[in-house]
């Protein structure tokens, strides 16, 4: 796949064609992609126990033929190359101007907090 994490993509089709956002999960599997602020759709939860119900918006993956990297120097979609250097090291261009793709930026994972369990601990007289 040569779309990563972290890239600046543009939709290409769809609802939100035109409009761009960054690269925040890869499902490789289902060749999909989920963007930031892209491909909104409306989660009904069913109220229970005295909770009322509740409307969030959610974001679901896009196919990844829908969407194109976007080019650094025009701002535009491009397709990605790969090009070899003498050492062997690979980098990615973008097709359409030759400029190289910078590296993905770094996403960081939050990882859930281990709160310590406030556990009391009864004393028996003995």
């Amino acid at each position: 796949m040569k779309i990563r994490v972290g890239d600046n993509v543009v939709v290409r089709t769809g609802k939100d064609r035109g409009k761009s956002g960054v690269v925040s999960k890869i499902y490789a599997a289902q060749d999909k992609v989920l963007v930031e602020g892209i491909n909104s759709k409306t989660k009904h939860v069913k109220g229970r126990d005295g909770v009322p119900g509740d409307r969030t918006e959610i974001f679901v993956p896009i196919h990844i033929s829908n969407v194109s990297v976007v080019d650094p120097k025009s701002g535009g979609p491009t397709r990605v190359g790969y090009l070899v250097d003498a050492k062997g090291a690979k980098t990615r261009i973008a097709k359409k101007s030759g400029q190289a793709i910078t590296k993905a930026a770094a996403v960081k994972k939050e990882a859930p907090k281990k709160e310590a369990a406030k556990k009391e601990v009864k004393k028996i007289k003995a």
